[in-house]
């Protein structure tokens, strides 16, 4: 097993040699739609190595724009996530100095915000100006990763940008689980929270065949003028927990 856990991580490292590149010289030139097609197969590329299963289930809207809402449970919800949809992330400002895993993000047009709420009018005109431009946005209400089984509270500040571009954007709610998973140990082989440590819970899931991770994408959530906030972060809580 540790054999196969240097090669993975040596195929990662290759794999990334040969993608970011080519998602730099794309970005000089463009940062629309097409932008994210580079990261979605380079996303691929690391679920196929690290032996990431992702299952689909429902229909993930990908012609209009959307603000997808989901629980967070690892780390590896970027690549599970990304290797299907082609929008940018939410993240709190201290992943953009993680060590490699900041500048990959960055290459993402990962969305970068102060959960202190230090930064809220800037994060706020920040997050609507993607928008605008006419990009999709990944949230993670909880503002944290959780163990798989327990879905934590939800933040509701930035439903408001949603709410602000009523027949614009919609609302599409969806349930990361792990369907194969029977204890917290199994739930721990993908599940990254709490304190530990992203290298040694990397190198462990090297060591193993890897993990099935399914996306429960729900239906579709239009936002009117009398949309409440709370009322909608409700809401996606609610359908997202009922899949958990």
């Amino acid at each position: 097993m540790f054999v196969i856990a240097i090669l993975k991580i040596i195929l990662f490292l290759l794999w990334c040699c040969i993608m970011v590149p080519v998602q730099m010289v794309v970005l000089i030139f463009h940062k629309g739609l097409g932008a994210y097609t580079v990261p979605k197969y380079w996303h691929k590329g690391v679920c196929v190595i690290f032996g990431v299963k992702v299952k689909i289930s429902g229909t993930p809207v990908q012609d209009r724009q959307i603000m997808y809402v989901s629980n967070h449970l690892s780390y590896l919800d970027v690549p599970a996530i990304g290797s299907y949809l082609k929008a940018s992330f939410i993240a709190k400002q201290e992943v953009a100095g993680w060590p490699v895993f900041g500048f990959l993000s960055k290459l993402q047009q990962t969305a970068f915000i102060d959960r202190s709420g230090a930064r809220v009018d800037k994060d706020h005109y920040d997050l609507g100006s993607m928008l605008d431009a006419g990009k999709s946005l990944i949230l993670f209400p909880e503002g944290t990763s959780s163990d798989g089984q327990t879905l934590l509270p939800f933040k509701s500040r930035l439903f408001t940008l949603v709410i602000e571009r009523v027949g614009h954007v919609a609302v599409q709610p969806f349930t990361i689980r792990l369907p194969q998973a029977k204890t917290q140990e199994d739930r721990d082989r993908y599940a990254w929270y709490g304190d530990m440590d992203l290298a040694p819970h990397l190198w462990a899931l090297a060591k193993t065949g890897g993990v099935t991770v399914e996306l429960v994408f729900h239906d579709l959530i239009e936002v009117t003028e009398s949309t409440e906030r709370k009322v909608l972060t409700e809401q996606c809580y609610q359908i997202i927990q009922s899949a958990m």
